[in-house]
């Protein structure tokens, strides 16, 4: 069933709000300086406060009045410079450094009740004998359940200083009773790279979902496994990647260049130019690489898919990417809030600037983005506009543009089965989730002996499971929906988040590449 038009905008909307939220906060260097100096602008605004404060008839709130002064002055610069409140700051900050203090559960809070899906393999809650399934109704003595209790307050709860214990009764409805469990909080790492495995004797795949702190070191781990397996070949999927610390992305670079090759140059207000260039260090220099990218891969994952195709190295494959070109850096606020400033614009090895204008604000800038979709570039690659005033050619003679982002060297339309409004609100409504959850609940036992790869190869999802998905999530959602014409595609999804919640990230994206257009097309360029 089509989706109504009316419903379109509301979907996007959600998504671009999500997007700019996320990308705001990308491409930022890891120093901080702080710039203090005295002049009549500030006073000027420090002295309305005050009044406000003392003066005015009514009490107010000034911190909130701060808050949307601080946005509407970071607005009439440029779309990622941005404020982060207090409240928000350690959950991004914990985010971008890879791990959080905690007890290592992914959980919800199932009526009422903090349910764990499943305990995060070598974590704390997993060398206890926590289990998927378990429910989790006092910590420390203080039961958690009920509708008062938020995720936020849970999580807060549950977390704690580093080597803090944590006394936790939790009811185990497989076998029907409460028991008691001691867990020592510890690092709990946030992964960024969600699957590393072989794809064939010689090719291997990465994907990476965004560049944090850890991720050079978890992507390092993963590329040193596939070579003693034998990976001569690498994906690099950088697919929906909004980007990150821009010196990870130039470690993960690094490994694909030889050395002295120039990796990136950034140039700030004053026009000082630095460079990035390779080292010797790079492991997989004499690989061959592709890199998969699409109209939500940004910033850090321009500046890598970029570095290649400069370099001519490497196939970038896929859709053309954002057009981030800016560089970000945090600088606290002194209160506990924090801004994320853009200090430089990045180019690539050419010369490129691949970040789109946003010289009519904002509003116009995301526009833009949604004039891409509209007009039909996703499925068309000779709907892509390009300027020749922004042409540059590789050392090989390859010619590339700037002024919006990466066009890739293969471009591979959208699968408009497996992406496409109907499954993209299936998705984000999160009931799929749910009703995974609740179907494993009553028959988790019959999972017991199946192994990942067995599940991947073996396990098929029912037509009359499709069926009870589509009663449960019309019961349920906002919009109603009928997958005649996505009955495969949804059967797929289904059986990729039960290998999620079974099993992890790792194999949830193994079951969707099973039907990935992308894929398919890097094996065709392998053959040719």
């Amino acid at each position: 069933m089509q989706i109504q038009k009316k419903y379109i905008p509301l979907i996007i909307g959600v998504a671009v709000a999500a997007g700019i939220f996320i990308g705001g906060k990308l491409s930022f260097t890891d120093k901080s300086d702080r710039l203090f100096t005295s002049n009549s602008k500030k006073d000027k605004l420090n002295r309305l406060i005050d009044y406000i404060d003392y003066e005015y008839v009514d009490d107010i709130n000034t911190d909130s009045i701060v808050d949307v002064t601080v946005n509407r002055i970071l607005d009439n610069l440029d779309p990622h410079s941005t404020y982060i409140p207090k409240k928000d700051l350690q959950s991004v900050t914990e985010n971008m450094k890879g791990d959080f203090v905690g007890i290592g559960v992914s959980f919800y809070t199932y009526r009422d009740t903090v349910t764990v899906i499943r305990p995060l393999k070598g974590g704390p809650s997993y060398k206890a004998g926590i289990k998927a399934g378990d429910r989790i109704v006092v910590a420390n003595g203080e039961p958690i359940y009920g509708e008062n209790w938020s995720n936020d307050a849970v999580v807060n709860r549950l977390k704690g200083e580093k080597n803090t214990k944590v006394d936790l009764k939790v009811f185990r409805p497989t076998e029907g009773k409460m028991l008691d469990f001691s867990v020592k909080r510890s690092d709990v790492p946030i992964i960024s790279v969600d699957a590393a495995y072989m794809l064939s004797d010689n090719l291997g795949y990465i994907k990476i979902n965004r560049f944090a702190e850890s991720t050079y070191k978890e992507f390092k781990k993963g590329l040193d496994i596939l070579q003693d397996q034998g990976a001569t070949k690498l994906v690099l999927d950088l697919r929906d990647n909004p980007g990150g610390f821009l010196n990870i992305a130039e470690q993960i670079a690094d490994e694909f260049l030889e050395k002295d090759k120039l990796i990136l140059f950034t140039k700030n207000k004053s026009g000082k130019i630095e460079k990035s260039y390779a080292t010797r260090k790079g492991d997989f220099e004499d690989g061959e690489i592709f890199v998969l990218i699409n109209e939500n891969s940004a910033s850090a994952s321009e500046i890598i898919a970029g570095a290649l195709q400069d370099n001519d190295k490497g196939h970038i494959v896929g859709r053309r990417s954002y057009g981030k070109g800016l560089v970000q850096r945090e600088m606290a606020l002194g209160d506990g809030s924090a801004i994320r400033l853009t200090i430089a614009r990045y180019y690539t090895p050419t010369g490129r600037s691949i970040q789109r204008s946003y010289e009519n604000g904002n509003k116009d800038y995301y526009h833009e983005y949604y004039k891409r979709i509209q007009k039909g570039e996703l499925s068309n690659e000779e709907r892509i506009e390009v300027a020749d005033s922004l042409k540059f050619t590789t050392p090989k003679g390859k010619v590339v543009y700037g002024g919006g982002g990466i066009i890739p060297d293969e471009f591979v339309p959208i699968n408009k089965k497996m992406e496409n409004q109907t499954i993209d609100l299936i998705l984000r409504s999160g009931v799929l989730d749910y009703f995974v959850f609740e179907d494993l609940d009553t028959n988790r036992s019959s999972f017991l002996d199946i192994t990942k790869e067995g599940f991947i190869e073996n396990y098929e999802v029912s037509d009359d499971m499709l069926n009870r998905f589509n009663e449960y999530y019309n019961a349920r959602a906002r919009y109603k929906i009928t997958f005649v014409a996505y009955a495969d595609e949804v059967k797929l999804y289904i059986k990729a988040k039960l290998a999620e919640q079974l099993f992890g990230d790792e194999a949830y994206t193994q079951i969707l590449n099973s039907n990935d257009v992308m894929l398919a097309r890097i094996n065709e360029l392998i053959q040719e």
